[in-house]
């Protein structure tokens, strides 16, 4: 087992364009995830956010309430359309309060593939062996936890009307 990589796949009702949709576009993308963006996802530039708390699974949203507001940054790294999508933010970090400059960023990989009717989409976020020592064990555990979550709701996200 990796301790630098977690990796996840769902397969998703819904066809490639629309869940390409649903994790390309910064607007779309925050409404399953629970972020607020201040602008598009463009390769090669940082976008700013907060978090909110999730629109498509009110338990979620309760569990997302106390980071409610806290500062995060998405460095765009890839959009290669209707294939793949990639970013680099901050793995881990102690509460909404810690200043995340210097701290470990791990990449953020999307990768969509048909399966008949619907739509393979894995996701992987590797690099946490630059997580420092004393938090890498927690944010991968936490991450690897977050990212189940994520890939539920965006199946719940894809499940509602377009």
């Amino acid at each position: 087992m990796s301790t630098d990589r977690i990796e996840k796949q769902i397969v998703l009702k819904a066809p490639r364009e629309r869940v390409w949709q649903a994790i390309a576009d910064s607007g779309r993308f925050g409404t399953w995830f629970g972020i607020v963006f201040e602008g598009p996802f463009v390769a090669g530039q940082r976008v700013a956010g907060r978090i909110v708390p999730t629109r498509v699974d009110p338990e979620v949203a309760r569990l997302q309430e106390p980071w409610n507001g806290m500062a995060c940054d998405f460095h765009i790294e890839c959009i290669e359309p209707m294939s793949r999508f990639s970013f680099r933010w901050h793995a881990y970090m102690e509460g909404p309060a810690e200043d995340p400059q210097g701290l470990a960023m791990t990449l953020v990989e999307f990768v969509l593939e048909d399966q008949g009717e619907g739509t393979i989409l894995r996701i992987s976020e590797s690099g946490f062996d630059r997580v420092p020592l004393a938090h890498r064990a927690k944010a991968f555990a936490e991450n690897a936890d977050g990212w189940a979550m994520q890939t539920q709701l965006i199946a719940k996200y894809l499940a509602l009307p377009a």
